[in-house]
């Protein structure tokens, strides 16, 4: 039992169990409890203490069991870490047919800052070190949740702590392969640097809807990836006794110029023409003293390998410094650039005159023809950091910035460039286009397309396909070698369902395979990219690592590569602080490292699924999904669910910047999911006990084939792995919990408690929030939008009796959050009457606080009703005065404004004890 479990008194427990036995035997025992906890809240001023100490009880057991699930997730139980990695080399190198073949990575892990910070950091060390170690004590917390979101310079730090923890694994893997290597070739392989598994990272490099990061941003942080992978070398160097060497002696003057480097980049929103002429030539002038390319130390590796020829041990450091030096670069891992399809249209747009909407397959061909012309017809511009900082289009300055990049600070490593929202080849064609003007070369760039959207998952194919009729791409591929893809899965699973999404990937993944084939470019080497995260939210298979790998990489597609000779390296997200807590602790690291081996290591030799016998039952049954879901989501119902309460249910997870927002007291509503970031759109389904966007047309696509969805469910491995989906939503999600919220926002509900309260003032207050909730109108749709939810989860009960169902523990929290909203609701309606401020007015606030925007009703009520007015007591005025009374507003913030505050940060906090339960964040 950890610590913090062992002080609390057994009577909680019972308190608890009381609770939880109320929700699983009474027909109605989510709104008794509900009314009890109201009516306790109401009656006892220490209530609200009790439920604090419930709260976080009940926060902490879902803690312990994350903590157990991120353990078993990646394998830790599974033996120790560096055994494994022992393991898994000794099987690479018996695979490889010569030690080249290992040199070439076959998996990456990628490092994104998807706003899903949502815990303090000390908590997510918490996190990790408990999964480390099982018996370590949970101390006492009184919250799990952030101070304030993290900044940008925040997310980095924190992504770079996971980098290294993430490079320190991978070279326990390279020893360990350097030994087998040597064992089984000798001599021959000495100059081989192994690299099966690499690690990137677009913290600080992601632009694609921001613009809080400027370009001198992003070459700062490349700088100090750059610097970060100087250092592990001059500190590998020195524990070898080599600090003295021509190698480490030519390091430290590179850390010296790199820090001169970045010590002269502007830092803030702005930086004048000056700033930028100081920095640009402090750039360049200490370019070459900082290395441009990784390989000019291979001469001086050599000479230090000379020095040690005699130890054995210190030979393999060594080697393996080199070996992670060399494949990364001159930066502690590889970087991707990411922006909007649109910003790229612009750019064509202002520079070319190109005004035709390459959504528009009429005008398609035309652009398609001109952007060949232009590629045809090219002279490289000449780019100086003069030319950044004039240029207004953002394409072309993230372009004008890898430039920059490429010339001086690491001309070695070629920078990927994902592109969100592909629709068009001519979105490809146009980017090839602005790199050459930029004088980037064809080897330098990996130019790759997002498909994420419905429309990109469904005719990505064509997409492709009209890049490819084009020689320039084609000699671009044969240039670089490598066709590079992406695949996201937040945005097409709140769109089109997880589960469909996820086949409609898988089978695009295989004609593009065909289109190599076809234009004879399967000597092209393919990179697989899936943006999944931590969360089946976003994708991630929700079980183990090990699932997740196989799920998005499934052995058929595999073995299509490999029959087709196509060298394939497949690439996983690890989003935030979710993701980061896979490379939390050494020991974490370590396993998670292994498990990417392992991945690399198990090549399926067959595949003998029955579903791909089936594909008629594949095409219905997950278009039916998508169908239902796209129906759902245009359904006004949802938008209302979403934006009710909306992200008011859960803290800011990120530096993204979110919509401004004013000194008024207007509500912000949104009209349509896609107003909403997929991450909060997930993370509200999950606070919101129903997690629609991995159910929703499940059960009538499995009512269309009953026998076929139970033959393949106990038969097929892969729609096994599909449905393992299901049973984790269903496993967090519950008709009664989202049925509560259609009721607590139908102002009849408020009117029949109105109708029966005991005095006038308390039906005064009921009938102000059912007024409230009238005016807000999130009871016109929402009711209907539930039965279409609920007859869709009818039919997959009927189809799957004995699915998963929420723990009552869990529902357990929902009903202390109603509660506490009920609360929050009822006290809103006891602040005083003020007369109207420009739009300010009391009914105003009160609708901010029905749909939870809380710390904005309160910053409002702060300036309204003061705590004291100013103190005079000391000050001559000039003349006598005694007419005015020192007067503030003490009594409301004790008995209102507090109360409130107290209630929402409670609240807040059974979100993240539900986010707990739930193992992630949106």
């Amino acid at each position: 039992m950890s610590d913090c479990a062992a002080q609390l008194d057994a009577s909680l427990y019972d308190q608890i169990n009381a609770m939880a036995s109320r929700l699983l035997h009474d027909r109605n025992g989510l709104g008794d409890l509900i009314s009890s906890i109201g009516d306790d809240l109401s009656a006892r001023e220490d209530a609200l203490n009790d439920l604090e100490r419930t709260v976080r009880a009940l926060r902490d057991e879902h803690f312990v069991q994350r903590a157990a699930h991120l353990r078993s997730y990646i394998g830790l139980e599974d033996g120790n870490p560096q055994d494994r990695l022992a393991a898994v080399a000794t099987q690479l190198v018996e695979q490889a047919e010569n030690a080249e073949n290992l040199s070439v990575p076959a998996i990456a892990a990628v490092f994104t800052a998807h706003p899903t910070f949502a815990l303090a950091d000390h908590v997510y060390d918490l996190l990790t070190e408990r999964a480390e170690n099982p018996e370590k004590p949970l101390p006492c917390l009184q919250t799990h949740r952030r101070d304030a979101p993290p900044t940008l310079a925040h997310e980095q730090a924190l992504a770079l702590a996971a980098i290294l923890r993430g490079r320190d694994a991978l070279d326990a893997l390279t020893a360990c392969l350097i030994q087998e290597m040597s064992s089984r070739w000798a001599g021959e392989a000495d100059h081989v640097d192994p690299a099966p598994v690499v690690l990137a990272s677009w913290v600080g490099f992601d632009t694609d809807g921001r613009n809080d990061i400027g370009w001198w941003d992003t070459i700062r942080i490349r700088l100090e990836l750059k610097l970060a992978q100087l250092q592990r070398l001059e500190t590998g160097l020195a524990t070898l006794g080599l600090q003295d060497s021509a190698l480490a002696m030519r390091v430290r003057r590179a850390i010296e110029a790199v820090n001169t480097q970045h010590a002269s980049c502007p830092i803030g929103r702005d930086a004048t023409p000056l700033e930028i002429q100081t920095f640009a030539q402090t750039l360049i002038f200490h370019r070459e003293k900082a290395l441009l390319d990784a390989r000019e130390l291979l001469p001086l590796f050599r000479d230090a390998m000379s020095a040690l020829s005699s130890d054995r041990d210190a030979t393999l450091h060594l080697r393996t410094l080199r070996a992670g030096f060399i494949t990364h670069g001159l930066g502690i891992a590889h970087i991707h650039t990411r922006l909007n399809a649109a910003q790229i249209y612009n750019v064509a747009r202002t520079r070319l005159g190109l005004m035709d909407d390459p959504a528009l397959p009429s005008r398609r061909r035309v652009l398609l023809a001109k952007i060949d012309e232009a590629l045809s017809d090219l002279s490289p511009r000449a780019v100086d950091f003069g030319s950044l900082l004039v240029e207004p289009a953002s394409a072309a300055r993230l372009m004008m910035t890898m430039a920059q990049i490429l010339k001086h600070i690491d001309s070695g490593t070629p920078i990927r460039f994902l592109i969100a929202e592909t629709e068009s080849g001519y979105t490809l064609l146009a980017t090839l286009w602005l790199a050459r003007l930029f004088g980037i070369q064809d080897h330098q760039i990996e130019i790759s397309p997002l498909f994420e959207t419905e429309s990109a998952l469904e005719n990505g194919e064509t997409i492709l396909e009209e890049a490819f009729h084009s020689p320039h791409w084609r000699a671009y591929l044969r240039a670089n070698g490598r066709l590079s893809l992406q695949f996201g899965y937040s945005d097409s699973g709140r769109y089109v369902g997880q589960l469909a999404a996820t086949n409609l990937v898988e089978r695009l993944r295989n004609r593009t395979l065909a289109l190599l084939k076809e234009h004879d470019l399967e000597d092209v080497a393919l990179t697989l990219f899936d943006t999944h995260g931590e969360s089946i939210g976003r994708g991630a298979h929700p079980f183990t690592l090990r699932q997740r790998l196989n799920y998005f990489s499934p052995a058929r597609t595999r073995i299509a590569m490999l029959e087709a000779g196509v060298n394939c390296r497949v690439e996983t997200a690890f989003q935030g602080g979710d993701g980061y807590t896979l490379f939390g602790t050494n020991a974490l690291a370590a396993s998670t490292i292994a498990t990417l081996a392992e991945h690399v290591a198990d090549v399926p030799k067959k595949m003998d699924d029955p579903i791909y016998a089936r594909p008629d039952f594949a095409a219905d049954f997950f278009s039916t999904i998508a169908i239902d879901m796209g129906t759902l989501v245009d359904d006004p119902g949802y938008a209302a669910l979403l934006s009710a309460f909306g992200p008011s249910l859960i803290d800011k997870t990120g530096s993204r910047p979110s919509a401004r927002q004013s000194d008024t007291a207007t509500v912000t509503r949104i009209t349509h999911p896609s107003q909403l970031r997929a991450i909060p759109n997930n993370a509200i389904l999950q606070q919101l006990g129903w997690w629609a966007n991995v159910l929703h047309g499940l059960g009538n696509a499995a009512q269309r084939h009953p026998d076929t969805f139970e033959q393949f469910a106990k038969g097929s491995p892969r729609f096994r792995e599909a449905m393992d989906f299901a049973r984790q939503a269903l496993a967090h999600s519950d008709l009664a919990v989202l049925r509560a919220t259609i009721r607590q926002l139908d102002p009849g509900l408020w009117l029949d408690r109105a109708a029966q309260a005991k005095d006038e003032e308390s039906r005064q207050h009921l009938l102000t929030i059912s007024r409230g909730l009238e005016i807000l109108r999130f009871w016109v749709s929402a009711p209907a939008m539930f039965r279409r939810i609920q007859t869709d989860h009818i039919a997959l009960r009927a189809a799957w009796p004995d699915a998963p169902q929420m723990d009552v523990r869990e529902k357990l929290l929902h009903a202390i959050r109603f509660a506490l909203i009920d609360r929050l609701w009822v006290l809103s309606t006891h602040i005083p009457y003020f007369g109207p401020r420009n739009t300010l007015t009391r009914e105003a606030i009160t609708n901010l606080i029905l749909c939870l925007d809380v710390p904005r009703a309160l910053h409002l009520l702060e300036d309204l009703f003061p705590v004291s007015g100013p103190s005079i007591s000391n000050l001559d005025f000039g003349e006598p005065g005694d007419a005015g009374e020192e007067c503030g507003f003490t009594r409301e913030h004790e008995q209102i404004f507090k109360p409130l505050k107290r209630h929402f940060d409670l609240m807040r906090e059974v979100g993240v004890a539900i986010m707990h339960a739930n193992r992630a964040f949106g």
